[in-house]
């Protein structure tokens, strides 16, 4: 691996996991919708349901999803320190929900499973940020400036 492959590892494994962690909220959200118009089409609304479903809990539940988005971004582009502050920040925002929405209702196993690989995978960006050293970061920085000149 040349340094300039290593100086983009971690931003890029980072990035990565971003997007597969929105994948798997994403289709659990798809599957979520295909249950509710399958097998609650006659039934109406549980009061549950309809607490969050307000137009301020679904605007909260989209910008907690945005900063998923954001970060597969960010993730690439933030220097250092910053990137891995806000990875470990968000990445425990999302675990801290996910991990959440489980008690709101009795989840489906279906949404069991996808919350536990969303669990498993922002506990990874937390950890992986958390364990970036700047020491790393710095000598290959170090040496790409030392190649350059």
């Amino acid at each position: 691996m040349n340094i300039s492959q290593a100086t983009n590892k971690q931003k890029i494994i980072l990035s990565t996991t971003w997007i597969f962690y929105l994948f798997n909220i994403l289709y659990a959200d798809v599957l979520t919708l295909m249950e509710g118009m399958s097998t609650k089409a006659d039934e109406g609304i549980t009061d549950t349901v309809a607490i969050l479903l307000t137009p301020e809990m679904l605007l909260i539940a989209a910008v907690l999803l945005e900063t998923a988005f954001v970060m597969i971004i960010l993730s690439r582009v933030l220097k250092y320190s910053a990137n891995r502050r806000l990875n470990i920040t968000f990445g425990a925002l999302h675990t801290a929900a996910v991990t959440g929405s489980l008690f709101v209702a009795t989840p489906a196993i279906y949404y069991v499973f996808f919350a536990t690989i969303e669990i498993t995978t922002s506990l990874f960006i937390v950890w992986y940020a958390w364990t970036w050293s700047e020491a790393e970061n710095t000598s290959i920085e170090q040496n790409l400036q030392e190649e350059v000149n």
